[in-house]
């Protein structure tokens, strides 16, 4: 039995090299030579991710298809691909509504063993509606960041964007998903773009990907935007760092009939107190997301391929995956890193 290099998450701290069978697949399955696998921001939550240790995490992946099931037709050995790791039913009320990512089948669906591997296996599901053609002008670098821009385009489209129109945004954290959310911003045509963070090195990214005012987050937000805005707050406001104080300046920070989108959560059981009159009268609309749906992902491909969105400048770090653990330590800390990526 050949056996393939997985990276095993048990914590952030102890993330080991082991070996595992390489999958075998049906007639109507693939199985994909990983290239690349970025490591997401949700990889390091040990809150989210712990309850189900030991387990091969990664889904942000590009590579090449090296064995195609006989009844597979669409794709041959060769291809290369970007696979996503959820998938909806397309038939449920939920999908029918266009929200796709609340379907009980995308929280439940995925790739085998995960993406920080040698190879995966893909499932007849993901094969049907998962598995996307990287254009050739595409890099598998670039691919990698397929599914996080793909989140950002849903929850951009969530928060109804105005594009093209001018629109004050206000990104609260500045990791990689705020970063991706200032670019996109930009693209759609934001008039001005506040970020903030508590890392001054990170406010130096922000500001290189394209927000106009770098704020500290510990400074006074509202006084901050007002002041670069003329006396107004922030149209949309998106909230990228999952913690009390964050989600408190978030509701302070938005403009009347503005939004205000929970794109990052703060830990389960958190209750956070907000000003019900305050956002009754201003008549704010406060929306979340969750992922992205496969028509989020085709067009987070065209705008990597278009370079509408320019991605590589986000990868701080490019390691082996026998050096997985120093890129969990690397991303969990998120000090000097942004986004790094492992290539088996």
């Amino acid at each position: 039995m050949k056996t393939m290099k997985v990276a095993m998450y048990y914590n952030n701290n102890d993330v080991r090299i082991e070996q595992m069978p390489i999958p075998t697949i049906s007639k109507k399955e693939l199985l994909v030579k990983v290239k690349a696998s970025g490591i997401c921001g949700s990889d390091v939550m040990e809150w989210y991710r712990i309850k189900k240790a030991p387990r091969v995490l990664g889904h942000e992946i590009a590579g090449d298809i090296v064995q195609v099931g006989k009844h597979v037709k669409k794709y041959k050995v060769g291809d290369r691909v970007f696979v996503s790791h959820h998938v909806p039913c397309n038939t449920c009320s939920f999908c029918q509504q266009d929200q796709h990512t609340l379907c009980d089948l995308l929280h439940s669906t995925n790739f085998y063993p995960g993406g920080f591997a040698e190879y995966l296996k893909v499932p007849e599901i993901n094969v049907d509606r998962g598995t996307f053609f990287l254009p050739k002008e595409m890099t598998y670098e670039e691919g990698v960041f397929i599914e996080p821009l793909a989140c950002v385009v849903r929850g951009l489209r969530i928060a109804r964007i105005r594009r093209k129109k001018g629109q004050s945004v206000l990104l609260l954290g500045s990791g990689v998903a705020g970063l991706l959310n200032i670019k996109l911003a930009k693209a759609y045509g934001a008039s001005k773009i506040f970020a903030t963070d508590i890392d001054k090195n990170r406010l130096r990214y922000a500001q290189k990907m394209g927000a106009d005012v770098a704020i500290d987050a510990k400074e006074d937000i509202v006084q901050k935007v007002k002041q670069h805005n003329e006396g107004n707050l922030a149209d949309l406001v998106i909230l990228c760092a999952g913690v009390p104080s964050a989600v408190q300046q978030a509701l302070s920070s938005v403009a009347k009939g503005g939004t205000t989108l929970f794109f990052a959560p703060t830990k389960p059981g958190v209750t956070i107190p907000f000003p019900l009159f305050d956002l009754w009268n201003n008549q704010i609309t406060m929306v979340s997301t969750y992922a992205g749906a496969p028509r989020d992902i085709r067009e987070a491909i065209e705008l990597i391929n278009t370079k509408k969105v320019k991605v590589t400048d986000l990868i701080t770090h490019r390691l082996p995956l026998r050096n997985a653990a120093e890129g969990f330590k690397l991303a969990a800390k998120a000090q000097h890193s942004l986004k790094v990526i492992l290539k088996p």
